[in-house]
């Protein structure tokens, strides 16, 4: 395989699993908490919380990036205080790319862990609750074992989106070699050049591989979560 590849194509296979890893990263833990107001909240808004949570997945993923622009650019709200507060800067960056990915797989990982939130007996919960433990431990022993399975899931179902994301990264972080150059940035670059549909091929062949193995090991963790379920009801 180190062969197959160029010492530039290897350089955009490790910076997109870079993004990828750091993107799904960041969504975990607002995925999980959006997935738990979803699943189990009451309380006004719920719907319209809703849709703008998937909202990325229907818009454009250029008025995305665009959004992320106005937002998180240098002379956005959020971009300056981070600039001026901690020294991150986001557009034309890696870690442009991976906020830019992160918010486009965050709706598949929140569906992913609601879905399997709201399959958790609630009577085992109860069941719990009334031997004597409180609501942390009541979580950390019942229910997040039981919601690990769709919470891996959502994991690598997160992973796969933003391998395959482009729109809104090109839009805010730009195509940059070596700095925002994803596979799928690099295919697109590829394209452009006459005599380079060997490059778009390796390049491809190794995108479909991650993505498929990706979506092969989500699925696998969704059935075992169903199988694991299924026999607690038992």
């Amino acid at each position: 395989m180190a062969g197959i590849l160029s010492p530039e194509e290897w350089q955009v296979v490790a910076l997109s699993l870079k993004v990828s890893g750091v993107a799904i990263l960041i969504d975990l833990p607002l995925a999980f908490a959006l997935a738990w107001l979803l699943a189990r909240g009451r309380f006004p808004g719920k719907v319209l919380l809703d849709a703008i949570v998937h909202l990325p997945l229907v818009l454009p993923p250029v008025v995305t990036g665009w959004m992320l622009l106005l937002a998180f650019g240098s002379n956005g709200p959020a971009g300056r205080f981070l600039l001026d507060t901690f020294g991150l800067g986001l557009i034309f960056r890696w870690t442009g790319a991976a906020l830019a990915a992160a918010i486009m797989a965050l709706p598949l990982m929140v569906r992913a862990i609601r879905l399997s939130l709201e399959e958790v007996d609630r009577r085992l919960e109860s069941a719990a609750r009334t031997l004597g433990a409180g609501p942390c431990r009541t979580f950390a022993t019942v229910t997040l074992p039981l919601a690990l399975p769709g919470v891996m899931a959502a994991l690598v179902l997160g992973f796969a989106r933003s391998i395959g994301e482009f729109g809104a990264t090109i839009t805010f972080a730009s195509n940059i070699p070596g700095e925002t150059r994803t596979l799928p940035l690099a295919i697109y670059t590829a394209l452009q050049i006459p005599g380079s549909e060997g490059d778009v091929a390796r390049l491809a062949v190794i995108s479909v591989l991650l993505s498929l193995a990706a979506l092969v090991i989500s699925e696998t963790l969704t059935r075992r979560s169903g199988q694991r379920k299924a026999g607690h009801a038992l």
